[in-house]
């Protein structure tokens, strides 16, 4: 129990002891300066030195180093000395002085493990001296102490395992702080007290004031321009060195280090805070200086570069953007003697889609084509491939040689890869060696980019206007609320409704946005394509991980409780709502008493899109840790395969009844007995059971299995026939765990959000019948053209104005729906907020290869049927290999009577990979181009286990 108390009091006290403010005390008390206001707010012991002089600085140290021994005093007070819980205590005691205290602690730690541990501490010290004369680099010294002392420990006490990782753990924290926050030691030696400017010279290194590219660079200090360069340099693309003067450095001590020459000129370049942003290129809008050649021209050049930010027509380029003032850093590089030399766009900046790489290149200097004074030569790259990059086709003539634009233009795309797929104007200069890259900045133009991957699945298909008026407040609103759980306030401002839109009345995903966001949460920005479609995914960025582990730990607290919420939602709300819309007659209801119903269902369906969303998304998480295979699980509980099995069953049994039969006439056959008539009553029953089904669940424009039964009836037939029966075995148990609970709490939020979609259809529809009656509507299927508030103003008669123009409205959204719906190749990414309309854009095959995403094993060879939509269904049999622009639960019945499936859409968790696996079907998703690409008769062989669609025979 004492060392219970122990524990509570190291943890309570020791960061309360950190976060004491000693040193700002004592610096107001002798110098009257307040550190939180001064230099980089930091209230540090070289905060205190470099502000408050010797004596503040002397103090200072005394105190945090009475604080550190003061830790491991108090641990010793509860534990034997020497035991693991003296570093906790440090931890503790750091945590307390950089969350509260604006101190990364380490004078603390130290003291502290001085005392804890001299032998290691003292030889650690020994070793950090001798390597500062020697390297003179306050960087390398501090992270290699971080780097040893855990080391010796984990040598000197191999026995205690607590005591290895408290240590790890404090040298892991430490290293964490030191990437927060700026060290007072990296400011101008002359603005230190002039008592303390001898020895804050000599700690900061002979290096001090001079930064080059092969630093880690901020963009906020040295401008993005700077700071890219130096992150592509240390990726290990090839980038002359540099030198970076930020807005307040005096040059004198770069330029005494340089020395520019005839033969080694120098160019001076602009590094401007906001500069090659997301935000704003300002391309052209400061100076650069080639040919430097003297260190007068050098310090003239940087002059003239730093004046070119006061420039009339730069100040008011950044009025015009509302960006606000900020500085200058300059940027100095030798110059690279170009043979060849130009810019190249990752993506047509003008075509604002395809995979082409546009580059601008002649002979000489790059400044001259981005200044435009000469005309240059112009090229395309066509390039496919987000890995396996290669080119498909190259167009332009000129001097520069082919082969050296084709490495241009992988480079390009290899950098917008690099930047998470934000496309890259690059500036380049060749050397007849060597590919230089000068500059690489976001084409703001082509910003935001839209995605179709993960929108294409959500909600596929043309859709109509009240579709994405009721499904865009859903489904944006869900994942604003769960963006705020972990980010708090610091995203409550942002309009979550910007993360979907339209283009070709197609639904599209904002991917710099979501990619923005998951960035700001600590996940790599590539999170939701991983979980919901089996991507890979590169590394989080750990530092923002961390900062938010509060609000991911909430979001890991809703994951836990899923289930238990959904129980209880479904008992409390879902089973009596749903009650309550299937006992009533829509048909006796009025208008106003139809938009009651209306509320009703949105309502339920706001906390049916928190499950709808968590629920996948938890299912496939869980799969990724645990490493289930999707053959390992059971999608039974989902509505579509629930559905087919019934289906199978009552087609054995009617099998069993007319062992011979005509298929035009199964059903009047049945009714000729009472045995016949049991199955034609359980079918309605199914349909019954199963007719809020549709080829598109999340679209409420699209009739439902309820209205067209003959699909289902059709397929009733052909089982009848084939009697294929699935590929599970129906007497093996059904696994359990931990993924199969997320996969069967998934089934059956797809089965209550299924159902009130279509309450809401049937809603509309009921609606729709009055309206036409009354003339307000001229013709079926009217309704869907409207959008929700449109609606309720109608129904209200409060807009006169809306009701006179309903006749061209829906005419005009009749048309534009059409229109698009002749579009067959939609591209899968958007680049900006107009897009032109769709181009054609290559696909390599000329290897007959297609790739796509894995989804159900096994090998299929086969005709190709394309099948756009299910009002061309036709004959399907084994020898079909189905091609489809996506699967959703309508399309099930279909998907089965094939030997393979092809789709443009879709992850392995996709409608259509789920009941390709209970069927041993093999599936590829994500075929890219495969609709329009592929032929009806033509005869492909599909792999499910690798993703690969091989074109045996290719028609052009």
């Amino acid at each position: 129990m004492f060392q219970l108390w122990g524990v509570l009091v190291i943890l309570i006290a020791c960061p309360l002891v950190g976060a004491m403010p000693i040193i700002a005390w004592i610096t107001y008390v002798l110098k009257g300066k307040r550190l939180a206001q001064i230099g980089t707010g930091n209230i540090s012991v070289s905060a205190a030195f470099y502000h408050g002089g010797k004596l503040v600085g002397i103090l200072a140290v005394m105190s945090e180093a009475l604080k550190g021994i003061a830790a491991v005093l108090i641990a010793r007070a509860f534990f034997p000395s020497g035991s693991f819980w003296e570093l906790i205590a440090l931890i503790a005691l750091v945590i307390g002085r950089y969350s509260l205290g604006k101190g990364a602690g380490t004078t603390n730690v130290a003291w502290g493990f001085l005392m804890h541990d001299p032998l290691v501490a003292g030889f650690v010290s020994l070793v950090a001296v001798i390597g500062f004369i020697i390297l003179r680099s306050r960087q390398t010294i501090k992270y290699g102490v971080l780097v040893l002392f855990p080391l010796l420990v984990a040598l000197m006490h191999a026995e205690d395992f607590p005591r290895i990782v408290a240590a790890f753990g404090l040298a892991g924290l430490l290293g964490w702080i030191y990437k927060q926050i700026p060290d007072d030691m990296d400011l101008s030696v002359e603005e230190a007290e002039t008592q303390a400017q001898a020895m804050m010279e000599y700690l900061s290194g002979s290096e001090q004031g001079i930064v080059t590219l092969d630093d880690e660079l901020d963009a906020a200090i040295f401008g993005a321009k700077a700071a890219t360069l130096s992150q592509i340099k240390r990726w290990g693309y090839p980038v002359p060195k540099g030198w970076i003067l930020s807005p307040f450095d005096d040059p004198a001590l770069l330029i005494d280090f340089l020395q520019p020459s005839a033969l080694s000129p120098f160019v001076v370049r602009s590094s401007a805070i906001g500069e090659d942003s997301a935000q704003a290129s300002a391309a052209g809008q400061y100076e650069t200086i080639l040919n430097v050649t003297s260190q007068q021209g050098l310090l003239e050049a940087i002059a003239q570069v730093q004046a070119s930010y006061h420039h009339p027509s730069a100040v008011q380029y950044r009025r015009d953007l509302g960006a606000k003032d900020a500085a200058m850093a300059v940027l100095i590089q030798p110059q690279v003697q170009s043979v060849f030399s130009g810019v190249a766009f990752s993506r047509d900046p003008m075509a604002q889609q395809g995979d082409a790489v546009v580059i601008e290149a002649l002979s000489g200097s790059p400044v001259q084509v981005v200044s435009g004074k000469i005309t240059p030569e112009q090229y395309r790259v066509f390039i496919v491939g987000e890995e396996k990059l290669s080119c498909l086709q190259f167009e332009g003539e000129g001097k520069i040689p082919p082969a050296l634009i084709k490495q241009v233009a992988y480079l390009a795309r290899r950098l917008e890869n690099r930047y998470y797929g934000i496309p890259q104007d690059v500036e380049w200069s060749y050397d007849g060696q060597t590919i230089w890259v000068l500059q690489s900045r976001p084409i703001t133009t082509l910003l935001p980019i839209w995605t179709r991957k993960i929108a294409a699945e959500v909600i596929p298909g043309v859709i109509h206007p009240l579709t994405w008026s009721i499904n865009l407040p859903l489904t944006c609103g869900m994942w604003g609320e769960l963006f705020t759980l972990v980010l708090g306030d610091s995203v409550r401002e942002l309009d979550f409704t910007n993360m979907a839109t339209l283009h070709y009345s197609r639904a599209y995903f904002n991917a710099t946005f979501l990619g923005e966001i998951f960035l700001e949460m600590g996940l790599p920005p590539e999170s939701l394509d991983f979980l919901t479609r089996g991507a890979k995914m590169s590394k989080p960025p750990l530092a923002s991980t961390w900062e938010n582990l509060p609000g991911l730990t909430k979001l890991f607290q809703r994951e836990i409780s899923l289930e238990k919420e959904f129980k209880r939602d479904y008992r409390r709300r879902f089973i009596p709502g749903l009650t309550k819309l299937a006992n009533e007659l829509i048909e006796e209801l009025t208008p106003s008493q139809l938009l009651v119903r209306v509320d009703l269902i949105l309502d339920l369906l706001n906390q049916g899109t928190y499950y709808s969303i968590l629920s996948p998304l938890s299912a496939a998480i869980r799969q990724a840790i645990s490493g289930v295979k999707e053959e390992q699980i059971d999608h039974s509980i989902t509505p579509e395969v629930a559905s087919l099995r019934s289906l199978h069953i009552l087609a054995a049994d009617a099998k069993e009844i007319l062992p011979e039969f005509e298929p035009e006439s199964v059903f009047e056959q049945l009714a000729q007995t009472p045995e016949g008539e049991k199955i034609l009553y359980d079918f309605e029953e199914l349909l019954e059971d199963y007719g809020y089904l549709s080829e598109v669940g999340t679209d409420i424009s699209v009739p439902t299995w309820r209205e067209q039964p003959q699909l289902v009836k059709q397929l009733f037939v052909q089982l009848m026939q084939g009697n294929e029966l699935p590929n599970q075995d129906e007497s093996r148990k059904r696994p359990e765990g931990f993924v199969q609970r997320r996969v069967d709490l998934k089934g059956r939020v797809t089965e209550v959000y299924s159902r009130l979609l279509a309450e809401l259809r049937w809603t509309f529809l009921a609606l729709e019948k009055i309206w036409l009656q009354t003339g307000l509507l001229p013709q079926t299927g009217d309704i869907f053209f409207l959008k929700l508030g449109e609606i309720r103003r109608l129904a209200a008669n409060a807009d006169v104005v809306l009701r006179n123009q309903l006749p061209e409205l829906l005419q005009n959204r009749r048309s534009q729906f059409l229109e698009h719906s002749q579009i067959i190749e939609i591209p899968p990414l958007v680049y900006g907020n107009n897009p032109p309309h769709p181009i054609a854009s290559p696909i390599d095959t000329s290897d007959n290869i297609l790739l796509g995403i894995p989804a159900s094993q096994g090998q299929a060879e086969g005709r190709v049927k394309v099948l756009r939509n299910l009002q061309e269904v036709g004959e399907i049999n084994k020898g079909t290999i189905l091609v489809v622009p996506y699967t959703d639960s309508g399309w099930a019945p279909f998907l089965v009577r094939a030997g393979g499936v092809i789709a443009e859409a879709g992850g392995k968790l996709s409608h259509g990979a789920i009941v390709a696996r209970e069927y041993g079907i093999p599936a590829v998703m994500d075929v890219r181009g495969a609709t329009y690409l592929l032929q009806d008769g033509q005869q492909v062989k599909i792999d499910g286990s690798k993703g690969i669609v091989e074109l045996q025979e290719f028609l052009a």
